[in-house]
């Protein structure tokens, strides 16, 4: 995954340092952004558009559903929305429920050894 948290130091990026984190044109940044209303960068005086973490990491979900999963943009969108209401946001969340429930299973099944 391009993405690495621990580059993110800064309070606003430009549009070209998010593409930059993902190894995309500025061109499907900026698409995305119509297509997708959990990216919704600031803009300043010039129009520039100014990213948040918050930002970014709507644009990671993205990225993580439809370049690295394969799903059409609908599909993005409709997962997006289904894991909302449910109170998941992220790929990530999902995989750490996932590992706690696994750990809890592996705990007992050692306490029973």
């Amino acid at each position: 995954m391009p993405y690495k948290a621990k580059e993110i130091e800064r309070k606003y990026y430009n549009i070209g340092d998010v593409a930059a984190m993902f190894n995309v044109a500025t061109s499907l940044i900026r698409y995305w952004e119509t297509e997708f209303d959990n990216i919704a960068p600031r803009k300043n005086t010039k129009g520039n558009r100014l990213y948040t973490l918050k930002d970014i990491e709507s644009i990671r979900q993205v990225y993580h559903l439809v370049k690295e999963k394969g799903y059409t943009l609908q599909g993005a969108k409709e997962y997006i929305r289904t894991h909302k209401s449910q109170g998941t946001n992220t790929p990530q969340q999902v995989a750490v429920e996932k590992l706690k429930t696994i750990k809890s299973f592996l705990e007992e099944l050692h306490r029973k050894l």
